[in-house]
């Protein structure tokens, strides 16, 4: 193999870019195959769950929905190989045993179309108002924009960005989540 070819299952730039964080370039990284260079691709795909998933089960659900679907997906270069590895991205709200407040939760999965990769983000708590919205059915980005008086919170810093005044990078926060989940294909402790 002389290119890895990786299936990012979204069109939000910044799910993208948190898989071009993670993976890197084939010069500094243990990847499968030992390409000699990678080759990242979006490709929009459906979550088969909720616009505004709710919980871990159904977060990790669409995560790895949208990994394996871009495996299903033709490439857009028109070449005729199918992509090496699927990555799904998703991010979600949920409670944790403990606390009753509601998170921010960022799950990720990789899959190569026989094994599923795992990993999480941080998980960053809403204030209050925010949780009372989403729990009368509100989706996060709407409600994100509407407090911020803005559009497209979600393609730039994130809810993440915002409750952190910027400490915490979406796309970073995401890339954590994909560097877990790219454990078993380039870790031989799995």
């Amino acid at each position: 193999m002389t290119t890895l070819r990786v299936g990012v299952g979204s069109g939000n730039p910044v799910k993208r870019r948190a898989v071009e964080l993670a993976i890197g370039s084939a010069a500094d990284a243990d990847l499968p195959g030992a390409p000699t260079g990678v080759a990242i691709e979006s490709v929009p795909v459906d979550s088969d769950v909720s616009e505004q998933p709710r919980g871990h089960a159904e977060t990790i659900a669409g995560a790895e929905n949208r990994a394996a679907a871009v495996l299903e997906a033709a490439p857009s270069d028109g070449e005729a190989a199918a992509f090496d590895l699927g990555v799904g991205v998703e991010g979600g709200v949920a409670g944790f045993d403990g606390t009753d407040d509601r998170y921010l939760i960022m799950w990720a999965a990789v899959t190569d179309g026989d094994r599923v990769g795992r990993g999480a983000g941080p998980s960053l708590a809403l204030p209050a108002s925010v949780a009372a919205r989403l729990a009368d059915g509100a989706e996060l980005g709407p409600v994100m924009d509407d407090l911020l008086d803005t559009e497209g919170v979600a393609e730039r810093g994130g809810a993440a960005g915002a409750l952190t005044a910027g400490r915490v990078d979406r796309a970073e926060a995401l890339a954590a989540g994909v560097s877990g989940a790219l454990g078993p294909f380039v870790s031989d402790l799995y």
